[in-house]
């Protein structure tokens, strides 16, 4: 599997990167290098998963790539352009903390 496997979706991606993208950090050249350089990494991460895993997932601030295993030989590729803004301020008071939790540990456990 190569980035040439995903050709057509990336064309699609740099085609509505230069028709309907506004941003600041990046040139259509410079999007589309970074495309370049996502595939890779999903595709390396999508080859070394888990047993129990389907997704190899790569990201910047501006595009998401996920590969999914299908029931073909080929996975999906989604390609998604994440929405972000330079000048979005925090929507929480300072006041207030985000809450997090750690990821694959299942729910928080009642303390007694």
């Amino acid at each position: 599997m190569s980035i040439e496997t995903f050709k057509a979706e990336v064309a699609a991606a740099v085609k509505a990167y230069e028709k309907y993208v506004i941003c600041v950090d990046k040139t259509p050249e410079d999007f589309e290098a970074a495309l370049a350089s996502l595939v890779k990494k999903a595709i390396k991460a999508y080859e070394s998963r888990g047993p129990n895993l389907r997704h190899g997932i790569a990201l910047d601030k501006q595009v998401t790539i996920i590969l999914s295993q299908t029931d073909g030989p080929r996975p999906m590729c989604g390609i998604y352009f994440n929405l972000h803004s330079p000048y979005q301020k925090s929507a929480l008071p300072t006041t207030v903390k985000p809450l997090t939790e750690p990821i694959g540990e299942g729910p928080p456990q009642a303390e007694e």
